[in-house]
């Protein structure tokens, strides 16, 4: 017998909860298999079998709570009958039979990636026609993604029979997830426990966006990597920290910790909620670098693959509702950071510039902070900071 157990949780992770398992008690497993999902508070774990064999004990159920260390389940080992084994072919009055939906596997041919394998056998999607965009063409959870919204978007063939429609109830009643509890319980108590204010300016992009239309495929071939706006607002507000410290320290019990490295956590948006991965040592990385590393990062969020290491420690982040169309927002702070930026959308609006009136594209940002910690007069110095190096992006290369 080989134990399935639970692994390692992270540091000050306690808990889990089994969220999915993709076998039945009895079905053939091999090694390395996913057999069972988890998730804790900060981020979702795929645990393989250890060896071939079956599946002979389910532990705990889905929706149990289990601890790093607990058995999950057992298997019997011993030897899998190949995948490929052909069977005496059928009579040829027999059709041939048709089996069930079954999950992909890991191992099978085209390869998945762990996280696409749910959507592909949720969605009975037909992997063989998915373009895999990972290592050695492996399928990751962003194509599978893009192959079922590609689906939905596709015109119903006329010949096709009408399915029958569903009749839904006036309201569902879904379990929050671990990740979305502890989601609402942080904003919550950051609301509870923090002076919260939040102060505003806005700043003009035609500089930023000038750059880039001037330099957007040079840096691509250069570095391999698009130049985006994320960037720009990063070197900023590391820029900005530095001027006024107060922005990137934290209150503990009765001290105040002045962090004097600027790690930025970059909100991004997930399916299963809103994840603040962070960009290390920020302020001595290159535009490229931070590029790279958002993206790596991003995608890491969207195929479930961040791990507890890469959300801990930021000192400060920044969110952009922008790209939802959000014109103006009060970020909620990410405790225990004193501070937190909002960028939004880019839109163009009249603005006086030397006694005339121009079209410029326009950017509200906003900054909310812990005024515990933070004074009005260093929160809106912070902003300014901020707008004035977005607006003369040369302030940042000479380090004014």
């Amino acid at each position: 017998m080989a134990d399935i157990m639970t692994p390692a949780l992270g540091e000050s992770v306690t808990e889990a909860t089994v969220a999915r398992w993709t076998k039945k008690a009895g079905d053939a497993v091999r090694k390395d298999e996913i057999l069972v999902e988890l998730e804790t508070d900060k981020v979702s774990l795929e645990v393989s079998a250890p060896s071939d064999g079956t599946l002979s004990e389910i532990a705990f159920e889905e929706g149990a709570t289990v601890e790093p260390g607990a058995v999950l389940g057992r298997i019997t080992e011993g030897a899998v009958a190949p995948k490929a084994a052909v069977s005496v072919p059928a009579k040829a009055s027999e059709p041939p039979p048709i089996s069930a939906p079954a999950l992909v596997k890991v191992a099978a041919e085209p390869i998945l990636a762990p996280s696409a394998q749910r959507v592909v056998a949720e969605n009975q999607l037909d992997a063989s026609a998915i373009a895999g965009s990972g290592k050695d063409g492996r399928i990751t959870k962003g194509d599978a993604l893009a192959t079922l919204a590609a689906r939905a978007k596709a015109p119903a063939s006329p010949s096709a029979p009408a399915a029958p429609r569903e009749i839904h109830a006036r309201e569902e009643r879904v379990r929050m997830t671990r990740l979305r509890q502890t989601i609402a319980r942080r904003l919550k108590e950051a609301q509870n426990n923090a002076a919260m204010l939040t102060t505003f300016n806005e700043v003009d992009m035609s500089a930023v966006m000038a750059m880039r239309a001037q330099y957007k495929d040079a840096f691509e071939k250069t570095h391999g990597v698009k130049l985006g706006f994320m960037s720009f607002f990063v070197r900023a507000v590391t820029h900005a920290l530095k001027m006024v410290p107060d922005v990137n320290a934290e209150i503990d019990g009765q001290d105040i910790i002045f962090k004097n490295h600027y790690d930025i956590g970059v909100a991004v948006g997930t399916e299963k909620g809103l994840v603040v991965p962070v960009v290390r040592d920020a302020d001595t990385l290159s535009l490229a670098d931070i590029e790279k590393g958002i993206g790596t990062l991003a995608k890491k969020a969207r195929d479930g693959q961040l791990a507890i290491e890469d959300m801990q420690g930021g000192t400060f982040s920044i969110t952009n509702g922008g790209i939802y169309g959000s014109l103006m927002s009060t970020p909620i702070l990410n405790a225990p950071q004193s501070g937190i930026l909002g960028m939004h959308k880019i839109q163009d609006r009249p603005m006086v510039v030397g006694g005339q009136v121009v079209i410029r594209p326009m950017m509200y940002l906003a900054l909310s902070y812990d005024h515990r910690v933070v004074d009005g007069q260093g929160a809106v110095t912070f902003l300014v900071h901020v707008k004035e190096a977005i607006e003369e992006p040369q302030r940042l290369l000479l380090d004014l």
